[in-house]
């Protein structure tokens, strides 16, 4: 295959059930929003039954319709398997989704691939809308299949619309989960309850934190994004937007009727700003004085101050470090650098680089909650981390190795430190989010018995763009 993703999703759903929503061509719209109309030209569907797909987009549907021939199902295995195929200039578009019966419910694999001479522009424009989305996808399939509130744990994110948040909800949701997402802007097309904050005052969101007969647990993700130069002014953002926000819901835990099951304090692994060969755990001391970037160390640390005294039975800070998986914006633009052949190693390449696959990411969220069976997750502070970093020029050949074509797989053009620090200045960034070394990794995990599904990078990154 020229291109391919591959999804895989848990419901706490028979298959069956998903099979009644799933099995069903002209459903497909009501649960992924890349497909305008997906009608079975024919009934009942069968392999071979020719399909009437119009994907979403007013340009791109208009065109489809106008030229592509109908697709086509190749497979169809009652309950468990639905496979239909597109043709496309020198190629095709397939498309996949298969139900796998687990402890506790269902797993859905979807695949979507791309072959034949013109896998690059389809891909894009046809494949990647397919494919993308996927947790949100999973969790109007969820509710749509008739899943419900089952469990008697409601998890309130702040900043459940961004890349970790929305992956946490439908990880969550789909289990059983009631999930409430404190946003500043309510989003038609998402598939949880949504109530409106600004972030910093008390007001009718704050009603969020307690439902009588639940336990309700905090995941706090709220902030500005890093990508911005470390000027006093974006430093001050930085740290503004994560500190009163954290502020505002330890001010809602403590007015509520009831304690806080558990609040769980993002952070980040860059608390450490720049500690070259250094081996870190939970225990390593922070850096002081001119060691401590503002921008990273003064901003994480006022964030993980701002926790303090919280009333919750169990507080965890989750210091994060780079997490990878399908639409991370990280890998969207390393996986753009080195597919136009600026993908060699930045700065020398020798910065360590601690990095996490979003499936360990979303079980150590998972096991902070207690809800990963002989899990037990201590209270305070967590480096979610894989236990095995990488040095930049490793990583970008690993990225190389995935996305670049001929020869740039093999080499690609460095980019020297006084290059990062003007491109930074171009692309209004921090040059020190691409220069920094950390070595991270976790002795709280260790010691709790936890595994890693993904400890090393080239396999993990294998399985993403596999």
């Amino acid at each position: 295959m020229a291109w391919q993703r591959t999804q895989t999703h848990f419901f706490a759903l028979p298959a069956s059930e998903l099979w009644e929503v799933l099995g069903d061509p002209a459903r497909v719209p009501e649960w992924n929003h890349a497909v305008v109309l997906l009608e079975p030209l024919e009934a009942p569907v069968a392999p071979g039954t020719a399909l009437d797909w119009v994907p979403a987009g007013e340009v791109l549907g208009r065109i489809h319709s106008a030229t592509a021939p109908p697709a086509v199902i190749t497979r169809l295995d009652p309950g468990t398997r639905l496979s239909w195929r597109q043709k496309q200039p020198a190629g095709h578009l397939l498309v996949d989704w298969s139900l796998r019966e687990v402890s506790g419910g269902t797993e859905l694999t979807q695949r979507v691939s791309v072959a034949g001479a013109a896998s690059a522009v389809f891909a894009r424009t046809a494949a990647a809308p397919l494919a993308n989305d996927f947790a949100q996808n999973c969790a109007r399939l969820y509710t749509l299949a008739g899943g419900e509130i089952s469990e008697k744990l409601r998890i309130v994110i702040a900043g459940g619309h961004g890349f970790l948040g929305s992956r946490a909800a439908a990880d969550l949701h789909c289990r059983g989960h009631e999930v409430i997402i404190l946003t500043r802007t309510i989003r038609a097309s998402s598939p949880y309850q949504q109530v409106l904050w600004d972030g910093q005052f008390q007001g009718p969101w704050s009603n969020s934190l307690y439902r009588a007969g639940f336990n309700t647990a905090v995941l706090n993700l709220a902030g500005e994004l890093v990508d911005l130069p470390p000027t006093p002014t974006n430093i001050a953002l930085l740290r503004d937007s994560r500190v009163n926000s954290t502020l505002a819901l330890v001010d809602a835990a403590a007015a509520a009727p009831e304690p806080l099951v558990a609040f769980l304090q993002s952070s980040t692994t860059a608390i450490f700003s720049d500690t070259g060969d250094a081996r870190l755990s939970e225990h390593s001391p922070l850096p002081t004085g001119t060691k401590a970037l503002a921008q990273m160390t003064g901003v994480a640390t006022a964030w993980e101050a701002a926790v303090s005294g919280v009333r919750a039975a169990h507080l965890h800070i989750l210091r994060t470090s780079l997490v990878f998986e399908q639409e991370s914006p990280l890998l969207n633009r390393l996986s753009l650098l080195a597919s136009v052949g600026l993908g060699g190693p930045v700065a020398g390449g020798t910065a360590w680089v601690s990095w996490i696959h979003l499936a360990d990411w979303l079980r150590i969220v998972r096991g902070c909650l207690g809800l990963e069976e002989s899990l037990s997750i201590p209270d305070g502070v967590l480096h979610l981390a894989a236990p095995h970093p990488v040095r930049n020029a490793d990583m970008m050949a690993a990225v190389r190795s995935q996305v670049a074509f001929g020869p740039l797989r093999r080499f690609s053009l460095p980019t020297p430190a006084p290059l990062v620090t003007a491109g930074a200045v171009v692309l209004r960034t921090d040059p020190a989010l691409g220069t920094t070394s950390r070595h991270v990794s976790s002795a709280v995990l260790a010691d709790a018995g936890f595994i890693f599904e993904h400890p090393d990078f080239d396999p993990a990154l294998g399985a993403i763009f596999g």
